[in-house]
């Protein structure tokens, strides 16, 4: 699906940090590190985190459209960083850097399946991840859905409200 830069823009609706595990809580702001943010660790920091995982970005419309399904979520619930506003998930490719606050993120890799969301219901996970997704079929209606994991090119502070925008897409 084509997409202009100018089109790709959203707002932070929350920002999540834990101690480790599921679910993270909600802070106004937080300093966001080459790392991730202060405060945030992962329970499995060998298969999430570091430098190429730093954050993870899910789109509010996806998390209120699994509520709606009857899944017992809210914004944080499923292990993200960054719950974005205004942003379409379709639309989302690994390579993309965006604005987020003070700083910025790249894209990496889609986020994978993950047992520990499996306390939400044994079929989340068929609600937001296909094999083919794996495979990087971005026609699959579940693109994105289970969020992204992004690099952090520049920190910085990011604060609720603020605004996401797509900058530019490496190749």
């Amino acid at each position: 699906m084509p997409f202009s830069l100018f089109a790709m823009r959203g707002t932070i609706v929350q920002i999540n940090v834990s101690r480790g595990g599921l679910p993270k809580r909600p802070i106004p702001a937080g300093n966001l590190t080459l790392l991730g943010f202060e405060g945030d660790a992962s329970a499995h920091p060998q298969i999430h985190g570091g430098p190429a995982k730093a954050v993870l970005l899910i789109c509010s419309e996806v998390i209120d459209s699994l509520i709606g399904q009857g899944y017992p979520l809210f914004y944080g619930a499923l292990g993200e960083n960054l719950t974005t506003r205004g942003l379409d998930h379709r639309d989302l490719r690994c390579g993309q850097r965006f604005r987020v606050g003070e700083a910025f993120i790249e894209l990496t890799t889609v986020r994978g399946l993950c047992s520990s969301l499996d306390v939400y219901g044994p079929s989340i996970e068929t609600a937001i991840f296909e094999k083919s997704i794996r495979e990087g079929n971005t026609a699959s209606p579940l693109w994105g859905m289970a969020g992204f994991y992004a690099a952090v090119a520049h920190p910085g502070v990011v604060r609720v409200n603020d605004i996401i925008s797509l900058v530019d897409q490496r190749v």
